[in-house]
């Protein structure tokens, strides 16, 4: 690009030298460009004329605005990557076995030398550990003997109002009283499950889905017949009529908010048909909403449980994706099974942690967590665009991405001559870890994908880890 003519309006000059910088490499995909007031310093402009200039570049393709972050310069090669299709599972019952492969993500995810891509939990970077840690510390000295003590079914009072004042926000007007706290998300997913089901049962799940999901399927005895996932829009609901259709299926466990690992935002006219479907075949619905609060944009999607007229949803949710994932505090409300669900809380933990439950309730109520939420929210969104465009660099031209649009992970289709389980080993030899797309099926299927853990602040470990996988991906084409 030449000198700029006189004949060409100053803020295109200014776009056609921010332009330059971005075709030469010296601004990368997914770096922050100056400020329109720094950039009025820098081109020795007014304010209007740089105002101009970036819009320009906007219409260029080349740069695009994230609200209250300022502007990054736009990847030129994800948009032109495909997403992976509409999965196409098996549609017999299986029986599930994940187990081992769990344990050996698990695993990686405790050394400190590895690269963490591979479990699924945000960087304590992102989380108000100090915050945390000081309320914990008050909160111990006010409670007294009630932080020590048992805080039995249904648990704290002040997190379940906590918990209840933001259910509007799901499109639901909860009171205290039908919540209870739980161990955690995987807690209130495993007594959910036992509630409403028995040892040779089949429960119709995603696929993909959480392996956490099909490792509580396995323990319990269970089956799973997968119905097919959408990478956007969640959830194919003719798929999961034909499978009521044929089978009998004892519950559905589904995450309509950002699957994972798809990230997958299931739009509210099918959630209310989600709900009616099994409503009419008296089927009830376990609700993982762990990932709920993580969209990048717009406001919080609503809950399926929104819907329901006749209590067989249960809603799940954790504050351990959000907010401080060592506590292990979850909650449920069962609906029509919360006497049921309160027993095997009883008979399986006893009771959740009073300080941890009293400190997350003292930061919802005065910690700022709404603010948190919204600079978390931002930094996901952040993060999952720059290990696309990180991938989509180094990684094979074949490939095929995910757009999430809420959460913090990438679910990644190779080539098919490329073994996600072999890439698993050969990474893991290299101090990386990621986690191989079988783990997300019942069947062991998706053996040329993988998921991608974007809950760490990009650093040059990750860039390099990225150009270190991309690397072995080349060489098992």
């Amino acid at each position: 690009m030449g000198a700029p003519s006189h004949s060409t309006a100053l803020y295109e000059q200014v776009a056609d030298k921010v332009e330059k910088l971005i075709r030469a490499g010296t601004i990368r995909a997914g770096d922050r460009i100056p400020s329109v007031r720094r950039a009025c310093a820098q081109h020795g402009v007014s304010l209007t004329t740089a105002v101009q200039a970036y819009l320009t570049l906007e219409n260029r393709g080349l740069i695009e605005a994230r609200p209250k972050s300022g502007f990054f310069v736009r990847s030129q090669f994800r948009d032109a990557v495909l997403e992976p299709p509409t999965s196409q599972p098996r549609h017999s019952a299986t029986a599930v076995g994940v187990g081992s492969l769990q344990s050996r993500i698990f695993d990686a995810a405790r050394m400190p030398d590895v690269v963490p891509l591979g479990a699924a939990y945000p960087g304590a970077e992102h989380l108000p550990v100090a915050k945390l840690s000081r309320i914990m510390a008050s909160v111990a000295r006010s409670a007294g003997a009630r932080g020590i003590s048992y805080d039995m079914p249904p648990g704290s009072e002040v997190l379940r109002r906590q918990i209840a004042k933001r259910s509007l926000d799901r499109g639901l007007n909860l009171s205290p009283d039908e919540i209870l706290t739980t161990c955690g998300g995987t807690e209130a997913l495993a007594i959910c499950l036992r509630a409403v089901t028995k040892c040779g049962d089949v429960v119709a799940v995603e696929s993909p889905t959480y392996f956490g999901v099909l490792q509580q399927i396995e323990e319990l005895g269970l089956k799973a017949v997968e119905i097919p996932m959408h990478p956007r829009d969640g959830m194919n609901l003719d798929a999961l009529e034909r499978a009521l259709k044929s089978r009998r299926i004892a519950a559905c466990l589904a995450v309509p908010n950002f699957n994972n690992p798809l990230g997958s935002l299931m739009p509210d006219a099918n959630k209310q048909r989600l709900v009616e479907i099994l409503a009419r075949r008296d089927v009830p619905l376990i609700e993982d909403d762990i990932n709920g609060g993580l969209h990048h944009s717009g406001n919080r999607p609503r809950a399926a449980q929104s819907y329901d007229k006749d209590g067989r949803v249960m809603l799940c949710g954790s504050f351990s994706k959000t907010l401080a994932p060592g506590y292990r505090v979850g909650w449920v409300v069962p609906g029509r099974y919360y006497e049921k669900v309160k027993a095997l809380k009883l008979a399986s933990t006893l009771a959740t942690g009073s300080l941890p439950q009293l400190a997350i309730a003292e930061f919802m109520a005065n910690g700022g967590y709404d603010h948190h939420l919204r600079s978390l929210r931002r930094n996901f969104a952040a993060q999952i665009r720059q290990m696309s465009d990180a991938v989509v660099e180094a990684f094979p031209a074949e490939i095929k991405l995910t757009r999430p649009s809420g959460g913090f992970v990438l679910w990644v289709e190779l080539p098919q001559s490329v073994s996600a389980l072999k890439l698993h080993e050969r990474a893991l030899a290299e101090k990386i870890s990621i986690a191989p797309g079988p783990m997300f099926s019942a069947t062991q299927s998706f053996q040329n994908f993988i998921r991608l853990n974007c809950g760490h602040s990009w650093s040059p470990e990750i860039e390099r880890a990225v150009g270190i996988l991309g690397g072995l991906v080349k060489k098992r084409r």
